[in-house]
């Protein structure tokens, strides 16, 4: 019987190969169906927005942090894909008294890489899971970071503010395109205020489109207060989504930094 280690430590063993497969987390939901699993998975969330076919014809297991068993159970799963961060502890543990189920924990790129593989591998889809993190790597080694390192924040949420620390995935994908997250030192995701970004000299900050929209509204409303920050809406997609959607993140982030005329 094969078994396999996700990344909180925990171990899954799997009878036969996946023929039920239930994602609750959207950016794993696009690696599955890139990994040419459209037979295969039955039930992701509501925030599963791609692809938008899925999205359309998939049974909704409700979002990523209320699930609805019972439609789960409907589906009879013999493998359930989530995420440490975006599911609630509590309601992953009640499915894994039932169902084998795979966690992800993915706070870099190296992690990221590390779960296609091992989801392909679970799913039956290895060759093409290398095939898509060779892709990965490749893309990102040919992404250029901003020649000047800018002191930048990444807004997640208003009312309160709050942003995105060290030890996130989104922290990572900064560093990579050359921006230095003014609160690195944090965890995970604090609250700040206008006041925090006046004193440390904000000069970039990055509105994201989730989970939180913001919208070019906000930046009026911040450029007012912060009137030597550049103020910019970054797609949320492309710094937060560790499953597939990284084939695209470097094209966007070379686009956003030569939008930002940073001398290279």
């Amino acid at each position: 019987m094969p078994s396999y280690a996700d990344q909180t430590g925990r171990t899954i063993n799997l009878h036969h190969p996946p023929r039920s497969i239930v994602s609750l987390v959207p950016s794993q939901t696009e690696l599955l169906y890139d990994l040419g699993l459209d037979n295969t998975v039955t039930g992701i969330t509501k925030f599963c927005v791609h692809p938008h076919r899925w999205f359309r014809e998939k049974t909704k297991i409700g979002g990523t942090k209320s699930l609805k068993t019972a439609i789960i159970k409907t589906l009879q799963p013999d493998l359930i894909i989530a995420n440490k961060e975006e599911n609630v502890k509590e309601q992953v543990d009640e499915l894994a008294n039932d169902y084998p189920v795979w966690i992800s924990d993915v706070h870099n790129l190296e992690t990221a890489v590390e779960m296609i593989e091992t989801i392909g591998e679970i799913t039956g889809k290895g060759t093409k899971a290398k095939a898509i993190n060779k892709e990965i790597l490749d893309n990102f080694s040919q992404l250029r970071p901003a020649g000047k390192s800018l002191k930048t924040t990444y807004l997640i949420w208003p009312n309160p503010y709050m942003t995105i620390g060290g030890n996130t995935f989104i922290n990572d994908m900064l560093n990579r395109c050359g921006f230095n997250n003014i609160f690195e030192k944090h965890q995970r995701y604090p609250s700040i205020t206008i006041e925090e970004l006046q004193a440390a000299g904000c000069e970039l900050l990055l509105l994201s489109s989730e989970p939180f929209p913001f919208k070019d509204k906000h930046i009026e409303q911040l450029q007012q207060q912060l009137p030597l920050t550049k103020i910019v809406l970054a797609d949320g997609e492309m710094f937060s989504w560790y499953g597939s959607r990284l084939l695209l993140a470097p094209g966007y982030f070379s686009s956003l930094i030569q939008s930002l005329q940073i001398d290279n």
